[in-house]
């Protein structure tokens, strides 16, 4: 039976090799490794280390992953030890389908293509035509070796002149589509090159497999940044930029596990010394990539840039973190001065001032403490009881009680400490952003939502200054295709904005259209939608207002969780302000729940 590359590197990635191989036999710590006596032939002294993706025994040279693990010491088949695994990591093993070996052979073919592109791209570069994006990299003070060693590249003006280089390799520009490389019409004819006038950025997995590029823009045109569409390569959610090395350089050298935020900040942190950072590719860490970091370091750094948007997703990292967390695995986190990133303060003050950053890490209580402490103003019994039930809330979400029960304790004693200071942080109101009481969990919607789901995006898609208020909610509802994908981009664009508020349609069209996904944009305005009854004069939707909206084709397609939102709000109101002082998404919950008690609902159900 074949199965799905994606799927097996789903598996691996779920399971610790290390958890494993201690059910069969003791492992004892030895650096960042493990190592034991090997299970597969008789020895005293051990011999047999277990590395994050891979074990090897140097004495009868047994060798392999997690799945060949089960399969020599079980005497299982690869099927057969699959579907053990997989049961175990609590996924669904994928029937058999003839077309799963075909889908193999494609991806292998598309990584072939990535690879012959990548060759064009590096020659460009040092061409006349290169000439911009050359000069640009060494005005970021990057050595040629640094250019090298990341394969850094250029794209071309995008006229064509790729798919006639390609077409001389046997490579069509169907298969250049493929490995999103290039658009195509509704034909299958070519109707441009996704990345042009632009410096490359070969992106590979844990592996080091190319599965993707990224690319900037040296003038003014938007997204300044662009990463490759999904494909049956590359999905974004499971890949971090350049793990290969820093995997690499956490065996060989012992280094601290960096997460910045960009390509650049990953490039100038490796040729400063600092060789094992990653950033994620344009959207907030999700728990897959938490997973691939905590698989290489059991405490990585998060040192994002000390802008709005860099705090935003230090936010974001910590509130995905927190139902992960465990005593094997954390996080930290340092801060950089409101004006700098990794690279801008390597650049100005060198390697040492970036080891004076590192070295002021605090751990993940410190910056919860930090972000929600900032959120309170006032000294008032109200304001500290709010401030009280937040973080108790907080340490609420880690699911190992023994270390939840540790947080609280921690962060309570900073908060007894505070209170007796008489110290309270300057901050944004109360109810500004910070972490939630609960984290929403990702579920299928009933039978029958689409046209609600279709509903929710079309709001957003014509209203994005809703985004901010609902994407949490948003981002964890099980969306189909091609809804899925076009909310991906929406994010995506949503990260660009570094925090604004003032978000509109034209420019989200606009980014759309240039990642590709116009037409999906188009066919959810255009699809069918549950009907709007009227009142008055006007639209339903104009009069609730399209935050109102959103929350009550939310509350139809997800009734539980909106349930367990409207129960936190109400908590949080009477331990947290008044209503006048809630924020415009918690006023809106509100309206529709009380609604829905009256059996008011706007949104007719089918």
């Amino acid at each position: 039976m074949a199965f799905d590359p994606a799927f097996l590197d789903e598996l691996r990635t779920r399971l610790p090799l290390s958890s494993v191989i201690g059910r069969k036999t003791k492992l004892v710590r030895s650096g960042r490794n493990w190592k034991a006596c090997c299970p597969f032939h008789g020895e005293k002294t051990p011999s047999f280390y277990v590395y994050d993706d891979h074990f090897h025994c140097f004495g009868c040279g047994a060798h392999g992953d997690v799945i060949s693990f089960v399969m020599q010491s079980e005497g299982r088949s690869f099927p057969e030890a699959v579907e053990q695994l997989a049961g175990e990591a609590g996924l669904d093993v994928p029937r058999q389908d003839p077309r799963a070996e075909a889908r193999a052979r494609e991806a292998k073919s598309l990584g072939d293509v990535l690879e012959a592109v990548q060759a064009v791209w590096r020659r460009k570069l040092r061409e006349p035509d290169g000439k911009a994006g050359l000069d640009y990299l060494r005005r970021r003070g990057l050595t040629e070796e640094t250019i090298e060693t990341f394969g850094l590249g250029w794209s071309g003006d995008g006229r064509g002149g790729l798919a006639d280089e390609m077409q001389r390799q046997e490579i069509t520009p169907q298969m250049l589509a493929q490995a999103g490389l290039m658009r195509l019409d509704e034909s299958g004819a070519p109707r441009g090159e996704l990345f042009f006038n632009r410096v490359t950025f070969p992106i590979r997995d844990r592996r080091g497999r190319l599965v993707s590029f990224g690319a900037r823009t040296l003038g003014d045109g938007q997204p300044k940044y662009l990463n490759g569409p999904e494909t049956a390569l590359f999905s974004k959610r499971r890949t971090l930029f350049n793990l290969d090395r820093a995997r690499q350089a956490l065996r060989d050298d012992g280094q601290t596990l960096l997460v910045v935020e960009g390509y650049m900040d990953v490039i100038a942190l490796h040729q400063a010394g600092f060789r094992a950072a990653v950033a994620p590719l344009g959207t907030a860490l999700g728990v897959e990539q938490l997973e691939l970091l905590w698989q290489a370091a059991p405490a990585p750094v998060i040192c994002l840039d000390g802008d709005a948007a860099g705090a935003r997703a230090a936010l974001r990292a910590a509130e995905t973190a927190l139902p992960l967390l465990s005593p094997e695995r954390t996080l930290r986190f340092c801060r950089l001065d409101a004006k700098d990133d990794p690279d801008s303060l390597i650049r100005r003050e060198g390697p040492e001032a970036m080891r004076r950053v590192l070295g002021g890490a605090t751990s993940l209580a410190d910056e919860l403490f930090s972000v929600l402490s900032a959120g309170v103003s006032g000294e008032g019994p109200e304001q500290r009881a709010a401030l009280r039930a937040k973080l108790e809330a907080s340490a609420a979400l880690i699911g190992d009680r023994s270390l939840a029960s540790e947080y609280r304790r921690s962060l309570l004693d900073r908060y007894f400490a505070m209170a007796r200071g008489g110290k309270h942080r300057a901050g944004s109101p109360v109810f500004a952003r910070s972490l939630p009481a609960r984290m929403p969990v990702a579920a299928a919607p009933p039978s029958g939502a689409r046209e609600r789901l279709n509903a929710m995006t079309a709001i957003l898609l014509v209203y994005p200054a809703c985004l901010p208020d609902v994407e949490q909610a948003w981002a964890a509802v099980a969306l189909p295709e091609p809804l899925d994908t076009l909310r991906e981009a929406m994010f995506d664009w949503l990260g660009e904005q570094g925090g604004r508020r003032d978000l509109d349609a034209e420019s989200l069209h606009a980014w759309l259209v240039e990642r590709g996904v116009g037409t999906q944009r188009q066919a959810v305005l255009e699809s069918r939608l549950p009907r709007l009854p009227r009142s008055g004069e006007g639209d339903a939707l104009l009069e609730a207002g399209p935050l109102e909206r959103w929350w009550e084709f939310y509350s139809l397609a997800n009734r539980e969780e909106f349930q367990r939102l409207v129960a936190e709000d109400l908590r949080l109101m009477f331990a947290d302000t008044s209503l006048e002082k809630a924020p415009e998404a918690v006023i809106a919950r509100l309206k529709v729940h009380a609604r829905l008690q009256r059996g008011e609902s706007m949104a007719e159900e089918e």
